[in-house]
Parts: C-alpha cells; structure tokens; sequence
C-alpha cells in the first residue's frame, strides 16, 4: 500500500482528499504546515507527497526542496496558483507534477501513480487471488499463462486488485470505465466486460470467486 503525505492547510479540502485517497487504497497522512510535516518524517517514511504552495507557517516551494533533498520524496503540487512562474518554480525546486486546483479526483490519482510508476515507487506486482498483476508491464498471469485483457478488461481489473474486499458499485465502475475509453460507457457494457473479465480470470466463470457480484449494489473482489 502506497504511502502518501499530504500537506494542506485547508481543512475541507485535506478532509475529503484524505478520505478519497483511503477509498482509493493509498496509506494517507494529512499536516498543515511545514513543521508538522517535517516532525512526521521523522517517525514515518512515505512514497508520495501532495504540497501546497501557501502553507500555515510557511512556503510549499521550500519544503519541496526540502523533502527532495532530505527524503528523496517524489512532490505533486496540488494549488491555486497557475501562473507560469508557480509552475515554473514548481518545476525548478524539483517537482514530479503540478496540478491546479480544482481537480478532478479521478485525475489525481491517476497521475500519482503515474508518478509512483516513474519513481519506481509504486507497488509493481499485485497478487489477485492467485492471478498476477504486474503493473509496470501491463502483464497478467494465471497459472502460468500470459492472458489477453483489452484495455478496459486491463483497467477493471486493476480496480478490484486495488479494492480488494470492498463493494464497488456499478456506478463507481461505469465512472471509471467512461474515463478510461474517452467515450459515454453504459449499463450493459459494464456487464458484458465483467462476464468478460470473468471468464479470463475465473476458475469457473458460471461460479466466479475471484469477482463475485452484490445484488442491487454490484460487485465485491
């Protein structure tokens, strides 16, 4: 599980990131300054860090050179500020990414994992019931054997692997699933990639176990 320090002094916004980077599996701590983030480091280490540029007692542009220099830490820029010389500077004190505010939260975790995969931090092989992801290659293998997922096939799995017993509604499924195609993704359409899923990734498809599916809610890995 992939650790991420947030740093943001703005309590709503650190609220529901925090509670969205837990949904989506990420080990999440929230600070509001820089001390606070700095006294934290030193008691734990994490592999991702998402900083602000106006901090309670301080600059987010020093700490970054600081959490580069000190902690070899990866930094997002998550903030307001997007005039070109914020992101300049961003850049400059050795920033991995810059996102301006407001974001899509989809979006943000896909470029932090894209940043974790860059980084050579992110978690490369997951194990989903015996089948396993390797997720800096795209590979899957089950029983020995390479398996051909499409794109979307790939991503649903993903998913899952990263949402391990929890319910995943149907409606969290398409959202994710319209993201990824670029294109309106409906109801039945998810049901045909699930049953196709299945019968790659199932033992016995008409009996699955490894994605099995929760009446009137939708499926649990």
């Amino acid at each position: 599980m992939e650790r991420i320090l947030l740093v943001e002094d703005d309590k709503m916004i650190s609220q529901s990131l925090y509670a969205f980077l837990t949904q989506e599996g990420f080990a999440a701590a929230c600070v509001s300054g820089q001390r606070a983030a700095r006294e934290l480091l030193e008691k734990k280490s994490f592999d991702l860090a998402l900083l602000d540029i106006s901090l309670e007692d301080g600059n987010g542009f020093s700490l970054c050179g600081a959490l580069r220099q000190e902690y070899n830490l990866p930094v997002i820029f998550l903030t307001a500020s997007g005039d070109e010389y914020s992101v300049v500077a961003g850049f400059d004190m050795g920033a991995e990414d810059y996102i301006r505010k407001p974001f899509r939260p989809r979006e943000l975790v896909s470029r932090i994992r894209a940043v974790l995969r860059r980084t050579g931090r992110g978690q490369s092989i997951m194990d989903f019931y015996g089948v396993r992801v390797d997720t800096n290659k795209a590979v899957v293998v089950k029983d020995g054997q390479e398996l051909a997922l499409s794109a979307l096939e790939y991503r649903l799995l993903l998913l899952f692997c990263q949402n391990k017993g929890q319910v995943l509604t149907r409606e969290r499924l398409l959202s994710e699933m319209w993201d990824m195609a670029g294109e309106f993704v409906n109801d039945n359409t998810l049901t045909v990639y699930i049953k196709r899923l299945r019968e790659k990734i199932e033992d016995d498809p008409a009996k699955p176990e490894r994605i099995k599916t929760v009446r009137g809610l939708g499926y649990r890995a």
